[in-house]
């Protein structure tokens, strides 16, 4: 009899712990593999077009697939200082521009899911507003990206363009001004997220 007691007691004990956990089992949370991730800034110049790799990333995102997918978050960070292009003076001058003795990151915070269709298997095309911070200075951005999403892992990749002085930043400048920076630069990013 004891032992029938403890086993109904036992398995209400379960049942009531998995009724709380259950809200939980949908929100899945996936970090960023910054050895698989890839972020490229890409411009012109008087001189060239050019191209820096963000060497030191970090962001999660938490999707949620209660009824359908969801996203609830994603953050995203890149140390500024980690922007190099092979070039020692044009790192130098960039990050002079970006002021990254003072803002040490740049980043992205989501702030709404403007739009998230389902494109065949664990794809998804998405748009997605949120604050992007450079030097300093937060501006809203929309973003379009393509998810792929497993139970392992997320993979974002898209691209967006901007002025560098939305940011207030000003172009850098080469050899004495002879060689200038154009204005707008596009981020382009595949992006791997792992639970």
């Amino acid at each position: 009899m004891t032992t029938t007691k403890s086993i109904v007691k036992n398995l209400g004990t379960f049942l009531i712990l998995l009724l709380l956990a259950t809200p939980q089992i949908y929100a899945q949370t996936y970090n960023l593999d910054n050895s698989a991730s890839k972020l490229t800034v890409s411009g012109t110049s008087s001189l060239h077009d050019w191209d820096i790799d963000a060497e030191q990333q970090k962001g999660q995102i938490v999707l949620n697939s209660a009824t359908e997918m969801t996203i609830e978050k994603l953050t995203l960070q890149v140390t500024a200082e980690s922007l190099k292009s092979g070039k020692s003076a044009m790192d130098k001058n960039t990050h002079k521009a970006l002021d990254t003795k003072k803002h040490k990151t740049i980043s992205f915070q989501l702030t709404e899911v403007k739009n998230m269709k389902a494109t065949g298997a664990d794809n998804y095309k998405v748009d997605v507003v949120g604050n992007l911070t450079i030097a300093g200075v937060t501006k809203k951005q929309q973003i379009s990206l393509d998810m792929h999403a497993t139970a392992a892992k997320v993979k974002l990749k898209g691209k967006k363009a901007f002025n560098m002085s939305d940011f207030g930043i000003d172009p850098p400048k080469a050899l004495l001004g002879t060689i200038t920076t154009g204005d707008q630069v596009t981020i382009t990013f595949q992006t791997i997220l792992n639970k």
